[in-house]
């Protein structure tokens, strides 16, 4: 089949290395969102090593980008991690259409942190799907769907990077093999079950120690490494990031203990032993280091 890969960053560029690498298909050109400064894509870095056209197109709104898409007489149109929309008119224009991945179960977390709302939530399970894209918020049928457990000290580097993208990447040769084999599956999302979640920024990931301290954990190991937890000591923040759960009960927001392993913070049920921080204008460190820094004791509060 004549391809074309539509991506961005590591995870496109990777895609389109394993594509290269079997063969099986053709690559005709490759698309990806328009440079930003002098940071080159990886994927544009790498297409344009491997000698491939690439265009990046800010939207498909003109006749000449469609043009030019067409010019391709591509049979599918391979979307690798995409943040430009899309329309109808670009997303049909190749014979069989486009694909589109995306790191969730869908209908479950459509939108743009897929990765981290399941943890944040607390759930069991996550995964990824190749889905045929409409014009609404990863809205659309499922091509395939794979599934993997969120372990309970998973964070988002855990689920991402060790589990869902490596198993990503190779199945971009599935996809190409069901839609080159004839009739390719569609599963019919179960709009009942949708959700949608906006991007996990910093205003979502402020740490209130006077929670239970699973929701305290999750949401520390759903945004670690991004956009980082974080909390406060006299007005100042810091972020945080490695933890660990531990048993002990107390006031909730007080430091409970400090020692060489980290720093224990008292919330509903449990305690969170702080293990690396990032203080404000400061690289990460230990959180032993940061008490020593910041003259922290038993029995202060965070969040103030």
């Amino acid at each position: 089949m004549r391809l074309i890969v539509m991506g961005q960053q590591a995870f496109g560029k990777d895609c389109l290395a394993k594509l290269l690498e079997t063969g099986t298909d053709e690559v005709v050109a490759v698309y990806c969102e328009p440079d930003k400064g002098d940071k080159v894509d990886p994927i544009k870095e790498f297409a344009l090593e491997k000698g491939l056209p690439v265009h990046q197109p800010a939207h498909f709104n003109d006749a000449a980008d469609l043009e030019t898409l067409a010019s391709y007489d591509a049979d599918l149109m391979i979307m690798a991690f995409v943040n430009v929309f899309v329309p109808e008119a670009a997303r049909d224009t190749p014979k069989l259409g486009s694909i589109c991945f995306h790191p969730s179960l869908l209908p479950l977390h459509r939108g743009p942190s897929a990765v981290n709302w399941p943890i944040i939530m607390g759930s069991s399970k996550s995964g990824f799907s190749w889905f045929y894209p409409s014009d609404g918020l990863d809205e659309g049928d499922s091509l395939l769907q794979w599934e993997c457990d969120i372990d309970p000290d998973d964070t988002v580097i855990d689920l991402y990077f060790k589990k869902i993208y490596p198993v990503a990447v190779d199945s971009v040769l599935q996809v190409c093999d069901l839609f080159r084999a004839g009739n390719p599956p569609r599963i019919v999302p179960d709009e009942s079950q949708a959700t949608y979640e906006r991007r996990c920024t910093a205003k979502h990931a402020k740490i209130d120690w006077n929670k239970p301290v699973g929701q305290v954990y999750d949401l520390i190991r759903g945004t670690n490494p991004a956009p980082g937890a974080w909390t406060t000591l006299n007005g100042e923040q810091v972020q945080v990031y490695d933890c660990k759960r531990v048993a002990g009960d107390g006031i909730s927001s007080r430091i409970m203990d400090i020692s060489d392993d980290g720093v224990t913070v008292q919330c509903v049920g449990g305690r969170i032993r702080i293990e690396r921080v990032r203080p404000a204008g400061s690289g990460k460190i230990p959180a032993a280091e940061w008490a020593a820094q910041a003259g922290l004791a038993v029995k202060m509060e965070l969040g103030s």
